[in-house]
């Protein structure tokens, strides 16, 4: 195949990738592959079009082992070191709770509702703990100490 065919397929499939389907960065490297290729050829190697073809697979298969797990999780995966959610975290309670009661608090620029599941009594100001979120509302315990 000549040098400017590999670059058409790679310009096709780096584009179908990119614009049309959502192959898991598979295409990105056989798009890559094919590129490289064609600049191997484009730079005069003249290879018979088997080994074009071995050349084209063992490159993709090497861009792929060694580069798509890390590209993958920086592109499209979560955040290394992101936290899920905010359990675990300390705040301070706007207003004296109850044990099993509920109340309204402001957290990260929005107000949330905000449930004693401690049993003990939370005053106003007092720090306390986030112990899990139940869709729209952060369970509240006391702060747990470390020893």
């Amino acid at each position: 195949m000549p040098w400017w065919g590999w670059m058409i397929i790679g310009a096709l499939l780096l584009g179908s990738e990119l614009m049309i389907v959502d192959a898991g960065f598979y295409l990105v490297f056989l798009g890559i592959a094919a590129a490289i290729t064609g600049l191997i050829e484009l730079a005069g190697a003249d290879l018979e079009p088997w080994v074009q073809w071995i050349l084209f697979s063992i490159i993709a298969l090497v861009f792929m082992v060694l580069f798509r797990k890390k590209l993958y999780a920086k592109l499209r995966g979560s955040g290394i070191g992101y936290e899920v959610g905010p359990t675990g975290e300390i705040v301070t309670v706007e207003q004296a709770l109850q044990p099993g009661e509920t109340g309204r608090m402001a957290y990260r620029g929005t107000e949330w509702t905000v449930v004693n599941t401690s049993d003990q009594a939370f005053e106003q100001g007092q720090h306390v703990q986030i112990s899990s979120v139940d869709g729209l509302t952060l369970k509240l315990d006391a702060v747990k100490t470390q020893e």
